[in-house]
């Protein structure tokens, strides 16, 4: 089953995704002239609430919508998908990752710009967005079958299996193991059971609930974050313009790669796993973001879009640069054996002894229970949209299910499923995006007119 999963993610990641991705990606920046770096200021005071309308259609405000859509994507992306990207391929792989992000900035705000443009209606008459409206709404019904495909592959990848496995990774090797606790399938089943109890609460109390829950948590995880990585950098000053220089120059030598090669060399096995580890942290292009998106209060599309492509800034750009620094200075990615989470943990320790890893945990905690409410919602709307909206309850048994299939199952199976169905979820997302790409440019124009 490994053998097979890995197989079918290698092959979902083969040349025509990336090419899709980040040439869509490429495209799409080219044809808005650069927009997502020339708003970026009129994307902080949209984000701030300046024009803010409730009689608007859509459910949440846009500062909700953005810290929903941040909840998924600051999760274990940044903390062990880079941890990940690192122990497999040195410090050139954070570049890549890099490219992703503001290529991704461009395919994020197109995407998230279409879910209000082509918002559709559920089977109960409620407004909604998504990659499977925007190509039934703004493509026709003779694409339906491009929607089905996001949406039967939306319910796998919105399963929160890689933040229930590393949870459990991460308070078996920080808080269970060092205090003598016998680790096993009977621990991890009591762990997973705490985490259905949580997530429960949340998900089954719907969009609202789960907004209110996430616009909370994200920006004082940020903070935490921050501080914590701001202190080991400053306690390794002298080690982080080595590093970063390294991250530059070693993104095209390649000499730290250890995985398989990719268009006949090293360098293309480190482009492919910077921009896969990328893909999976700020989930640009994958679809998942336009989602909560299209949720937001608004009846300007441009000005959701502005807001989304903030996005990638803030969790790779950002976050996951801080990860990959702490990881660097403290030599942990050449001196320890751990990957994913526990690598993470290892730098945090040597530089706050004792207590390091358990400000690490308090981190993830936060990052994958806030992610495990964002996912239900996705999923919720793709069931939704393939079986009606009265439905949708049922994804919720199927969601709580995989929570306790996670906490037992090995870490390097569920990355390769999670990453090969993003891949598939992505082609319908950047087919539809590339062809309506055009009528964001009109509603651009439109509303420069409106606002410069």
């Amino acid at each position: 089953m490994a053998k097979f999963i890995e197989s079918f993610s290698n092959h979902a990641w083969g040349l025509p995704l990336v090419i899709l991705l980040i040439g869509g990606g490429l495209y799409l920046l080219i044809l808005s002239k650069f927009l997502p770096f020339r708003y970026f200021g009129h994307a902080i005071q949209i984000l701030r609430g300046k024009y803010n309308d409730s009689n608007h259609s859509g459910e949440i405000s846009h500062f909700k919508a953005l810290t929903t859509a941040l909840s998924s994507t600051i999760g274990m992306g940044n903390i062990a998908g880079v941890a990940v990207a690192i122990s497999v391929g040195g410090p050139g792989a954070m570049f890549w990752m890099w490219v992703s992000a503001i290529v991704g900035m461009s395919t994020k705000f197109f995407t998230s710009t279409l879910a209000i443009m082509y918002r559709g209606k559920d089977s109960s008459g409620v407004l909604q967005g998504g990659p499977m409206y925007v190509i039934k709404e703004g493509l026709g019904t003779s694409w339906k079958p491009l929607a089905i495909m996001f949406s039967l592959f939306g319910m796998i990848g919105a399963l929160p299996v890689v933040n229930v496995n590393q949870l459990t990774q991460a308070i078996n090797d920080i808080v269970l193991i060092p205090n003598g606790v016998e680790v096993g399938f009977k621990s991890n089943l009591i762990l997973a059971f705490v985490l259905v109890v949580i997530t429960a609460a949340i998900i089954l109390g719907g969009l609202k609930r789960i907004s209110n829950a996430a616009s909370k948590l994200v920006p004082s995880m940020v903070l935490l974050y921050f501080g914590l990585v701001l202190f080991i950098l400053l306690a390794n000053y002298e080690q982080v313009p080595k590093y970063t220089m390294l991250i530059f120059t070693d993104a095209f030598s390649a000499n730290y790669y250890k995985g398989d090669p990719f268009l006949g060399g090293v360098l293309g096995g480190l482009m492919l796993l910077g921009i896969r580890r990328g893909a999976f942290s700020n989930e640009a292009g994958i679809g998942t973001a336009p989602m909560a998106h299209g949720a937001a209060k608004t009846n300007e599309p441009i000005r959701e879009g502005l807001v989304a492509m903030l996005g990638p800034a803030i969790d790779t750009l950002v976050v996951c640069t801080l990860t990959a620094l702490a990881i660097l200075v403290t030599g942990v990615w050449q001196s320890s054996s751990y990957d994913g989470v526990s690598l993470t943990a290892a730098a945090f320790n040597q530089v706050m002894p004792q207590y390091g890893s358990y400000l690490l945990m308090i981190c993830v905690i936060i990052f994958s229970v806030s992610s495990l409410f964002s996912y239900a919602y996705y999923g919720t709307k793709c069931m939704s949209f393939l079986f009606g909206s009265h439905k949708k309850h049922y994804y919720n048994y199927i969601y709580i299910i995989s929570i306790v299939m996670a906490a037992t199952m090995p870490f390097s199976i569920i990355l390769n499923l999670i990453d090969g169905v993003f891949a598939l979820m992505a082609i319908p997302t950047m087919v539809s995006t590339i062809i309506l790409a055009p009528k964001v440019v009109k509603e651009i124009k439109a509303y420069k007119m409106k606002y410069d």
